[in-house]
């Protein structure tokens, strides 16, 4: 199977740290969505990352369908059978990524437009999103117990990412949010392969 991903992408992260975990063979294959490669649009008319190539060459795009592909691929390796349990997980990782696609807007606001007419007002509305979402996330941490889920994931690659591109400036009034990530590490010591 082939992965098209990002270092940089959170969601790619997420889902390269799954795989690892579930034990799903993934060939990496780092793609520059700017540059639209010829292969990643076979794979994701979209264009956007990450995107999976099965052996039999089906197509899987959108992390949380990548996410959902890995669990049945790896017999429910992910996601609890328990319902409710099941949507604790599911609104876990919704939130984490919730708060990306938020980060992600600042981003590319900033990225894609000239200084004069980067709109502020849109950065202030997105940071204020990812700021709700994180102090939820801070006073409704999740359990983690000895087996990383799907969730657990999420978390973490939004962790990773939010420190990449806006390092310090998250921290405060969140402790158990600084602390997750070395609670995580601890239940999945592969996390340093993931941490560049």
């Amino acid at each position: 199977m082939k992965l098209f991903y990002s270092t940089t992408s959170p969601y790619s992260t997420k889902v390269r740290m799954a795989a690892h975990f579930a034990g799903l063979p993934t060939e990496l294959v780092a793609a520059d969505t700017n540059a639209d490669p010829a292969e990643l649009l076979a794979a994701n008319p979209l264009g956007k990352i990450p995107a999976l190539v099965t052996d039999d060459g089906l197509a899987v795009y959108d992390s949380r369908a990548i996410m959902n592909y890995i669990d049945r691929q790896t017999r429910g390796s992910l996601y609890p059978r328990n319902a409710a349990k099941r949507t604790e997980v599911d609104v876990l990782e919704a939130a984490a990524d919730g708060i990306c696609d938020c980060l992600l807007a600042i981003v590319y606001e900033r990225r894609s437009r000239p200084e004069e007419k980067v709109h502020q007002p849109w950065i202030d509305r997105q940071w204020q999103k990812a700021e709700r979402g994180l102090d939820h996330l801070e006073a409704n941490m999740p359990r983690l117990g000895k087996k990383p889920n799907a969730g657990h994931f999420a978390l973490a690659a939004l962790l990773r990412y939010i420190e990449l591109r806006f390092a310090g400036k998250w921290q405060r009034g969140r402790p158990k949010l600084k602390r997750y990530l070395a609670r995580f590490e601890a239940v999945f010591p592969d996390y340093a392969k993931f941490k560049d």
